[in-house]
């Protein structure tokens, strides 16, 4: 947890025990001044939950990133059985998509010139 969230929710607190305080008394400056530190604990607690959110996105990724470097050999070997399977169940499906790809590519060449 980012020490901002911390600080954040004890000026928030601060913040309305002081505005409650200050409404208690008929003090304005109080009442005035605890609002103020409460909008100001809630932006900083808003701000240590975005740092958390960055934080806790990034260390996914990280752990995605080498998840998939560990596993990759398994993953393309996964992948080449898969279309061994679907080559030897439907050859002629295959080769039209093979071909379809082939005409594509042609294409895309073709029009960098």
């Amino acid at each position: 947890m980012d020490k901002n969230r911390v600080e954040g929710a004890a000026k928030e607190f601060g913040g309305k025990v002081q505005g409650a305080y200050g409404d208690a008394v008929g003090s304005d400056q109080a009442s005035a001044e605890g609002r103020m530190r409460e909008a100001e604990g809630t932006a900083q607690n808003l701000y240590g939950q975005g740092r958390d959110a960055v934080r806790d996105a990034a260390d996914d990724a990280s752990r995605y990133a080498s998840d998939l470097y560990d596993n990759a050999g398994a993953y393309a070997q996964a992948g080449s059985r898969a279309v061994r399977r679907q080559v030897q169940e439907s050859p002629l499906s295959m080769l039209l998509v093979a071909g379809a790809i082939g005409f594509v590519l042609g294409l895309s060449a073709r029009g960098r010139d």
